[in-house]
């Protein structure tokens, strides 16, 4: 009976979570282009996230809680988190604003919100191509770092299961260190109830721990890289 009432509120959460990117896109659409840059990640990325986080709580009952919040700096960082599921790309995206993102090109696509998003202009890579992704990271993260914009990564790369951490890329820690600024860690467990490869969620809290920043000055990347690597895998050991 359980696993039926998971079914039904999954695909009601679904049904909802798809009016709503139809929906507020669509909306934003016809006004982000009037809206100063730095006010759109807001308008449109937070408050749909926002949006999409909720309707998973009332309905599916995936509820989260944050340790370290105090921890998020002022001045911009890039932001490294661990890569699990859907609903830190939601999340991370209510933490801080305004922000960029690395993202697959194939995410602009997506109708609606990909169409929506283009208008934020997020770092779009091309897997196939890792060096031309570094690359594209280099200059306009530090574009955005300049003007004061935080960036997000997930140096995984892909999505892994809850309680495994895949290889860290050094595009984040190599961003950071070529801007000279710090970086911001953040661990979860959110696959623990929303798993990538399954459809059904899960009725749970979510941890996230939120790292102090991380100084780059006088490291190199693969220091960097690894350092910030340990913090997460020991936090994810907590969960």
């Amino acid at each position: 009976m359980l696993f039926i009432l998971q079914i039904v509120r999954t695909a009601a959460f679904y049904f909802c979570f798809a009016l709503w990117t139809m929906f507020y896109p669509t909306l934003i659409l016809l006004i982000i282009n009037f809206v100063p840059y730095k006010k759109r990640h807001q308008l449109l990325a937070k408050n749909w996230s926002l949006g999409a986080i909720y309707l998973c709580r009332w309905i599916c009952g995936v509820r989260w809680q944050v340790h370290g919040f105090e921890n998020i700096p002022e001045r911009p960082c890039v932001i490294i988190s661990n890569h699990q599921s859907s609903w830190e790309t939601f999340f991370l995206q209510t933490l801080v604003t305004p922000q960029n993102q690395v993202l697959k090109r194939e995410l602009l696509n997506i109708p609606f919100f990909g169409w929506a998003l283009r208008a934020i202009k997020p770092i779009t890579i091309n897997r196939s191509d890792p060096r031309e992704a570094i690359k594209l990271v280099r200059t306009q993260g530090k574009a955005l770092l300049d003007n004061d914009i935080p960036v997000l990564i997930f140096p995984e790369g892909t999505r892994n299961p809850n309680g495994e951490l895949g290889k860290f890329s050094r595009g984040g820690s190599g961003l950071a260190c070529s801007a000279n600024v710090d970086i911001l860690p953040i661990a979860h467990n959110a696959g623990k109830y929303w798993p990538n490869n399954r459809w059904i969620k899960t009725p749970g809290s979510i941890q996230v721990f939120i790292g102090k920043p991380m100084t780059t000055n006088g490291k190199g990347s693969a220091e960097v890289n690894n350092e910030v690597r340990e913090w997460i895998a020991k936090k994810l050991a907590s969960c």
